[in-house]
This record gives structure tokens, C-alpha cells and sequence, in this order.
């Protein structure tokens, strides 16, 4: 286990986590290692970075700020200190069938998290029909002797603080009222981003190791009972309407339009209720 941290700094919050953190996980990931820096631009670039560089162990790297974060479709994702949780994961993996991976990370998220917490195919962590938190999956080549081994990299940005109270009622005027910001603290008073990082690693660690021997259909009946856009009226990104039918055994969303089910994958298109 290493953690970061320029000399004579005040322990973080997340660093003040990491002995423990690392003691929870590395019996079910031997050679894993915890790291935590003040700052870094993202930390899913940053293990990407390494990836490319022939750096394949398993790591979390977790930051108490993030100045560059990047969500799904180039979307940013910026933090500061104390106000959300940014952290990635790479481990490498070398499942049968690769689909459903996020939908199988947001379902061990949102368990770890809290009973109230939903999950908006095919990333977002929702409370309250505000946006909680996103999920970012990217892989890359091991080079290993495993034809379908890849390290992936698992990024996590959850929200912390409560959001200011004017921020959420000017999003709610608008049409885009779903994507409103929510905060953990909302529902668990007091928490810090070091206790939500404890609560949700080590389960993430295991449940990433049961997607790669079982898949996705370990997750699909958890999924069904946390999904939000259930029976919800759906607008795609391009413009098509109808109504979300949950998931099919890859993880693709159903939709039903004027022409029939469709089934949408996350790299097609977006999906805002409507």
C-alpha cells in the first residue's frame, strides 16, 4: 500500500482511509496498492496514462481534488476537496463477455451507498431524480498471454456536500430537471469522502471480480430493482420517443417506440426522461 502526499501536509481526509481501505481489499486482490494525492487533472487519465506506459497492477488511485475529470461522451467532472469523491480503479480483468460492465459498477455503488440511491442507464447514480454521482469504464491492453485480458479502469465521482439549495431549484425549472445535483450528505448527515470511499471499494473490488467470472447476469436482477427509467417516457438523442423497459441480458436499454422495442447501447445515444 502507498499513498502520496507532499511532505509536512496535513493528513486528508481520504489519506486518513487508506491503511484501512488497503487491508480490506488486498485479500481478495493480492499486489493491490492504495494511492491518494491532493490534486491530480483526473485519475482515470492519470491510470490510463500508466496503462499505456506498461503499468498494469491493480491500484486505486483516489484524489481530494480533481481539477480535469472526464464523464461519459467528453462530459467533464471537476471536484474539490471535501465536496464529492473522485477515485478510479484499475485491475486487469479478462471476462467472457464484457457487456453490462457499468451497469454491474453502478449496481455495486449504489448498494454500497445508500437504499435510497437509483441508477439512470447507463452511468449516473441518481437520489431523489437528482444526479448523485457518474461512472466511467475505460480498458486497455495488457499485453498478456490472455487473449481477452484488459486492464480496466473503473472512475467513480460521487457528490458529498449538499448542494446549494438555489442551484437545484434553477435546474429544476428547466427541461433538464432530472439532472439536477444531489448530495450524499443529504440522506447521510456528516459523512466525508474517506467513510464513502471505505464503504464502496472493497464491495466494488468484489463485485468486479464475480462480473469477470459470471457477468452481467449476476447483476441483471439488481439492476431491475434499481433502475430509474423503469416505465419512464424517454427521449433519445436523436429526438426518438418512447417508453424504457428495462435492460436485456447485455445491459442494452429497451425502448418502446412507435415503430417497436429498440435497443439502445450507451454508445449510440444518451437518454434524458421525458
Amino acid at each position: 500500500m502507498t499513498s502520496l502526499l507532499p511532505r509536512f501536509a496535513p493528513m486528508s481526509d481520504l489519506l486518513a482511509h487508506a491503511e484501512g481501505l488497503w487491508q480490506a481489499i488486498v485479500p481478495d486482490l493480492p499486489g493491490f496498492t492504495v494511492e491518494v494525492l491532493p490534486s491530480i487533472d483526473s485519475t482515470n487519465t492519470e491510470l490510463m496514462r500508466r496503462a499505456r506506459a506498461g503499468l498494469m497492477e491493480p491500484v486505486l488511485l483516489a484524489a481530494d481534488e480533481q481539477t480535469a475529470g472526464r464523464g461519459r461522451l467528453g462530459k467533464g467532472w471537476h471536484s474539490r476537496a471535501g465536496q464529492s469523491l473522485t477515485f478510479s480503479l484499475a485491475l486487469p480483468m479478462a471476462p467472457t463477455d464484457w457487456s453490462g460492465l457499468s451497469l454491474a459498477v453502478g449496481v455495486s455503488l449504489a448498494h454500497s451507498l445508500h437504499p435510497e440511491v437509483r441508477l439512470k442507464w447507463p452511468n449516473d447514480l441518481w437520489l431523489h431524480q437528482r444526479k448523485l454521482g457518474g461512472i466511467l469504464v475505460e480498458t486497455a491492453g495488457t499485453g498478456g498471454a490472455a487473449v481477452r485480458e484488459r486492464l480496466v479502469v473503473v472512475g467513480v465521482g460521487i457528490n458529498i456536500a449538499r448542494p446549494e439549495a438555489a442551484a437545484v431549484a434553477a435546474q429544476a425549472a428547466s427541461p433538464v430537471a432530472a439532472m439536477a445535483p444531489a448530495g450524499l450528505s443529504e440522506v447521510l448527515v456528516g459523512v466525508t469522502a474517506g467513510e464513502v470511499l471505505a464503504r464502496v471499494a472493497p464491495a466494488l473490488v468484489r463485485d468486479l471480480l464475480a462480473f469477470e467470472s459470471q457477468g452481467f447476469a449476476a447483476f441483471a436482477q439488481r439492476f431491475a430493482r434499481l433502475d430509474a427509467l423503469q416505465g419512464c417516457g424517454v427521449q433519445l438523442s436523436d429526438g426518438t420517443q418512447g417508453t424504457a423497459c428495462g435492460v436485456d441480458t447485455t445491459g442494452a436499454l429497451q425502448v418502446l417506440t412507435e415503430q417497436g422495442m429498440r435497443a439502445i447501447t450507451s454508445t449510440e445515444v444518451s437518454v434524458r426522461p421525458c
